[in-house]
């Protein structure tokens, strides 16, 4: 109890003391051994690497799920090594509804088989989702954690302990200047014409106190420095170490990206089977402008589409329309020569600059209005739009209309 307790207390003094010091520095009253230039730069990008690499996790995870509590209580679970319970994804559920839904209004009617053919749909997006989050979290995030989690902790730890020898290293430093200084001042201090010999036999005492003084002081400077050297090493290996941390976070990225892109391919894939499962009733629609629902305005254009999800071919088609002469369905293909109908116009804001492929289109501006309607039997992606005495196709996932 007694060894503990001097232990204890002794510890409590060397924590005061470095305390005082570090105090001391930051006041610019005492001195301190400055790392060099290469060190420093290695501990900025240690800094670096763990805050950004501390936001990137936490806006991951906020991309895979939106929902604050389900965070937390994930985190919860994970804290507690527990099994994180199994969640229903946003399109499962709505394939739920969707389909209990089809059911109470009649499997049978054009409105219920559509609610089940959009509702299976919507259930295997939300199962690519639920594979997307599993694998972006074993693959991207979890190697984040363990860097925070393992490598960081060690080097904060190791930083500490270096920051502490460089503490007890500088005190050494301030009393081996103190000792030097008191020897000298102790050596000019007798007068051999002195007439009381009594001061110069003290004069010499003190002198020879302070000699042993320095003595002890140097013994102390080449165990601390020794310590400082060996401990700035370990540290120094731990920092170079990020490079390698930098190269793992970089194949975890690839492995991240490649996972989102076979995400979003089969969720492109599985609308585009689900536009073809509906097409034939589209052509119910075509020549309602108002029934036209705007596209989203964040929706990406074709071109950027067909750069990163696999190409679907397709082959145009003018369909004879019951009714109407081929003259009027060949002037699909002539917008130039059509006239607009005197109802069902609209008006349309431009969401993305478009380059017309020939003289049948007509270019875009974003942000530009122009005025839109559909004539019978065109195809549903496309539009007439009119500026000024132009006229031309558009598409129509260029296209906010309003209202």
């Amino acid at each position: 109890m007694d060894f503990n307790v001097k232990k204890l207390a002794s510890d409590a003094g060397v924590f005061f003391s470095r305390a005082m010091q570090f105090t001391e520095e930051k006041l610019g009253q005492a001195e301190k051994t400055e790392l060099d230039a290469h060190f420093e730069n290695l501990l900025a990008r240690a800094d670096s690497t763990k805050n950004w690499t501390e936001k990137i996790l936490r806006q991951t995870e906020v991309l895979l799920q939106p929902n604050p509590s389900a965070r937390v209580e994930e985190f919860l679970y994970e804290k507690l090594d527990r099994k994180v319970p199994s969640r229903v994804t946003n399109g499962e559920l709505l394939a739920q509804y969707m389909t209990e839904a089809a059911n109470d209004f009649g499997p049978g009617t054009p409105y219920g088989k559509t609610l089940i053919k959009v509702g299976e749909t919507q259930r295997r997006l939300g199962a690519a989702e639920r594979d997307f989050i599993h694998s972006a979290s074993i693959n991207f995030l979890t190697p984040l954690r363990n860097f925070l989690e393992g490598d960081w902790r060690t080097i904060t730890k190791e930083r500490r302990i270096l920051q502490n020898r460089r503490l007890d290293l500088d005190a050494c430093k301030a009393r081996l200047k103190k000792a030097k200084a008191a020897e000298a001042k102790a050596a000019a201090v007798p007068d051999f014409q002195e007439t009381r010999p009594r001061n110069y036999v003290l004069s010499a005492s003190a002198s020879a106190l302070w000699s042993d003084e320095v003595e002890k002081a140097e013994h102390e400077l080449r165990l601390t420095q020794t310590e400082f050297d060996r401990q700035a090493e370990v540290t120094r290996l731990l920092l170079e170490g990020i490079s390698s941390t930098h190269v793992n976070h970089l194949r975890c990225l690839h492995e991240f990206v490649e996972s989102q892109t076979n995400y979003y391919a089969q969720c492109y894939q599985y609308m585009l089977d689900l536009q073809k499962q509906l097409g034939r009733f589209s052509g119910t629609f075509v020549g309602n402008a108002e029934s036209t629902s705007p596209p989203p305005a964040a929706a990406s254009p074709p071109a950027v589409a067909a750069a990163t999800l696999p190409a679907v071919p397709t082959i145009p088609v003018v369909p004879t329309i019951v009714g109407v002469p081929n003259t009027v369905a060949e002037s699909v293909l002539n917008p130039n020569e059509v006239k607009p109908p005197a109802s069902g116009t609209r008006k349309a804001r431009v969401l993305y600059d478009y380059e017309a492929a020939d003289s049948t289109e007509l270019a875009l501006l974003a942000d530009e209005m122009i005025t839109v309607y559909s004539l019978p039997g065109m195809d549903p992606d496309w539009l007439i739009g009119e500026r000024g005495n132009q006229k031309g196709k558009v598409p129509v996932t260029y296209l906010e209309l309003l209202s």
